[in-house]
């Protein structure tokens, strides 16, 4: 078998069917746009959404709830996360960059520490921002803490 010799399967290809080549081809006339209307003219367009003067989906469901444009997003991540992570990589730093170069802390999320698990490393940890018992628990093993502004 070669590329040349390929073919596609018997019936899977029908032919396009040629508009407006007169009436012998049965889509002549009209070329299968029925009669009058704006559909039937040349350089007819509808509005996205337009349901034909049907009150369109987008207006008929209600709307409800608030996107806030201020919202700050953070990247969560546990002292049990950090506990693993100080475990398969032997730095001691998680601030920014470290965290960014394992794909953890995406371009504009910021970092939140919580308080979940146990650590038993004393490790140096920035971040925008931690819970009360995060802090606590880091100060205790003997970490450090850092806050990013």
């Amino acid at each position: 078998m070669k590329l040349h010799s390929l073919k596609p399967k018997q019936g899977s290809i029908k032919s396009k069917k040629r508009i407006g080549r007169g009436q012998g081809s049965g889509r002549g006339g009209t070329s299968t746009r029925g009669h009058k209307g704006a559909k039937s003219r040349s350089g007819y367009k509808t509005k996205l959404g337009f349901e034909g003067g049907q009150m369109p989906l987008q207006r008929r469901v209600p709307k409800f709830g608030f996107k806030n444009p201020n919202q700050q997003v953070y990247t969560v991540l546990n002292l049990s996360n950090l506990q693993k992570l100080s475990e398969k990589n032997p730095s001691s730093v998680f601030d920014e960059s470290f965290l960014r170069s394992l794909r953890i802390l995406r371009k504009n999320n910021k970092l939140k520490i919580l308080s979940d698990g146990e650590l038993n490393l004393a490790l140096e940890v920035s971040a925008h921002a931690f819970s009360k018992k995060a802090k606590e628990k880091i100060e205790k093993v003997g970490g450090k803490v850092t806050v990013i502004e």
